[in-house]
């Protein structure tokens, strides 16, 4: 044996060949796992050949190392350029390998790196996304239930970066979706020939109570009811709500003389009472109506039996807190086309409104043009329908994803959910329910409770944005897609998003895509605001929502099955399904997460007509509103 510290003690052990630059093995093996079960490629380049030339070499330099004389260092010399010789392509393929997988592990701690959280990219490149959260639960750290899938996706993301592969997320999946075509806006040959509408029986007053969407949906059901009665409409007011706190009206959201040109000749509209009805005291003369006295999805019958004779005793008739009070079927032909036709053609936001929302639309997509219907139905001829001299179309990305992300404090209360925060979060939310729901907390005392688990699974949680984040990278969006977030007040803050803002980004709302003069004569406008949403979110590429019931999700998706021709997806996923699939988050593979995702999403994006009892204003593909070719 060799002196301890002399080259004759310094043999070639066999020992595995680390390339990982920091990616543990068992990461390296999720990854290959998922591409049919073969080993890392670090495990096998350490085996077979490799360790048999290792043998090779050290046979050759045994006893011989130290011992030169010419014709030995000659033989040795030839036997070592032999051997390069013969093995310079798999040394290469090594050297290409390590440097790939050097990127590889930048880019996922690139991913993973909490640095990214303050340093998010906007569309501007150097403003910071700054998105106004309640920051309840950020100093207990982030919440995260499903770690090890989020590493999974990361992983997922990271492979998917270095392929530049065609995709098909950004497009609707059915064909059959093109052949329905908007045409409510068509008057029927029987209201041609009846002419103009007369005011036979008296004037019908709305106040609509709750936000943007709720009184759009007011509107619409009072244009329809105004027609069933025979009766004059006056313009909507819309009541202040100490939840929304926006004084603003009808006028100052939709064009009303638009509103008023587009119906006049099915609904008489005016903007004020005459003169001689403004004094009457309505409540005293018994022609107040509350949600007291309607039933929820009223039939015309009802209102021809309750309304009617009110109407034609005292001439006037005020629908105070007016929402939800027409039902959808059973509904004549031509009240529901009338609804359709109030929705989709009528209520057209004011120039302000559209002015702005073109800027957001422009901002994010780099695009300086129409390019849809959808486009220049929400935007009218404030978005020029031609690229300018100076528009270059390689800026930068030409599509976007919106996103509505329901998790607000009030959604999360009224769930009676858990998600992740603990004790502090159950004070939290009770807290608020005493305060905001305390007919929910009495209900909740005599009746059946659910335990928070239970809940879950029957798909009665909003989506947290972690999980919105999963659905998102299990259908293969990548990294560096961009995301429109709509609203902005998530429970939980910075804390609670930063799973969605790792594994995306690109992430921006209009807080940061407009600048504060931009966005100033709309603070304190809650509505205002909402409506700006609403046209970053329907002239998307993508619509993704997490909560269905949600009134913008509903009225959004529904405008874009209308205008959209067949080429704007919405993907809707069932919280009931998804939380079957995440209730294995611990042991499900990436591929199964992955392909149970598409399959959930596939099946919310089938054509079918609108079934019965089905709103119309999110299901419009039926004959009342949309005419198939």
């Amino acid at each position: 044996m060799g002196k301890q510290g002399s080259p004759r003690g310094r043999r070639v052990e066999n020992q595995e060949l680390d390339i990982s630059f920091g990616v543990k093995e068992h990461e390296f093996r999720s990854l290959d796992m998922q591409h049919g079960g073969d080993p890392p490629l670090g495990r096998r380049l350490s085996g077979g050949d490799y360790n048999w030339d290792k043998v090779v070499l050290s046979k050759g330099l045994k006893n011989d190392s130290f011992k030169f004389n010419p014709s030995k260092g000659v033989h040795v010399g030839k036997r070592q350029m032999w051997w390069l010789h013969r093995h310079i392509k798999s040394i290469a393929f090594t050297i290409l390998l390590m440097g790939f997988l050097f990127l590889l592990d930048s880019l996922v701690c690139l991913i993973f790196d909490p640095a990214m959280l303050q340093n998010n990219f906007s569309l501007q490149g150097s403003s910071k996304t700054k998105v106004g959260m309640l920051e309840k639960t950020a100093k207990e750290g982030p919440v995260k239930l499903h770690q090890r899938l989020l590493n999974l996706a990361a992983a997922s993301l990271a492979e998917r970066e270095f392929k530049q592969e065609s995709s098909k997320l950004w497009e609707e999946p059915y064909p059959q979706a093109s052949s329905w075509k908007p045409c409510a806006d068509k008057t029927s040959p029987q209201v041609v020939r009846a002419g103009k509408p007369r005011n036979i029986t008296g004037y019908i007053l709305i106040s609509a109570n709750g936000g943007l969407n709720q009184q759009r949906v007011a509107v619409c059901n009072a244009v329809a009811v105004a027609s069933l009665l025979n009766a004059t409409l006056v313009i909507p007011k819309f009541l202040y709500s100490n939840v929304w706190k926006d004084p603003s009206q009808f006028g100052d959201i939709y064009q009303e003389d638009y509103f008023m040109d587009m119906l006049k000749d099915e609904v008489n509209i005016i903007k004020e009472l005459p003169p001689n009805l403004k004094l009457l005291d309505v409540e005293a003369a018994g022609s107040l109506i509350t949600d007291a006295d309607l039933s929820k999805e009223a039939t015309p019958a009802e209102y021809i039996k309750k309304i009617l004779p009110l109407l034609l005793r005292n001439r006037v008739v005020h629908f105070l807190g007016y929402g939800n009070r027409l039902g959808f079927d059973p509904l004549p032909y031509e009240l529901q086309r009338l609804r359709c036709k109030c929705n989709f053609h009528a209520l057209k936001f004011v120039p302000k409104i559209q002015k702005t929302g073109s800027l957001l639309v422009r901002r994010i997509r780099r695009y300086d043009f129409a390019r849809s219907t959808l486009d220049k139905q929400l935007l009218g001829n404030l978005i020029p329908r031609v690229p300018s001299i100076e528009h270059n179309a390689a800026e930068g990305p030409s599509k976007y994803l919106a996103l509505h992300l329901r998790f607000e404090i009030d959604m999360v209360a009224y769930s009676m959910c858990e998600f992740g925060g603990g004790e502090t979060e159950r004070r939290e939310l009770q807290t608020y329910r005493q305060v905001h729901f305390p007919l929910l907390l009495e209900r909740l005392k005599e009746s059946k409770s659910y335990s928070p688990e239970e809940l879950r699974r029957m798909g009665k949680c909003p989506l947290t944005p972690e999980e919105a984040a999963l659905v998102l990278a299990g259908l293969g969006f990548k990294h560096g897609t961009y995301i429109y977030l709509a609203g902005s007040d998530i429970y939980g803050g910075q804390s609670r998003m930063q799973a969605l803002t790792t594994l995306y980004p690109n992430l921006v709302t209009k807080e940061n895509l407009l600048s504060p003069s931009e966005l100033a004569p709309f603070r304190n406008f809650s509505s205002q605001l909402a409506a700006l949403d609403f046209i970053a979110c329907a002239t998307s590429d993508v619509f993704a929502i997490t909560d269905s019931g949600s009134q913008l999700s509903s009225l959004v998706s529904g405008f874009r099955t209308y205008y959209g021709g067949g080429h704007a997806p919405t993907l809707r996923p069932s919280k009931k399904r998804l939380a079957a699939i995440l209730s294995r988050n611990k042991t499900i593979g990436w591929n199964s997460f992955k392909e149970k995702i598409r399959k959930m999403i596939d099946e919310g994006q089938r054509v079918q007509v609108r079934g019965l009892g089905r709103s119309i204003y999110r299901h419009p593909r039926c004959k009342e509103c949309m005419c198939r070719h």
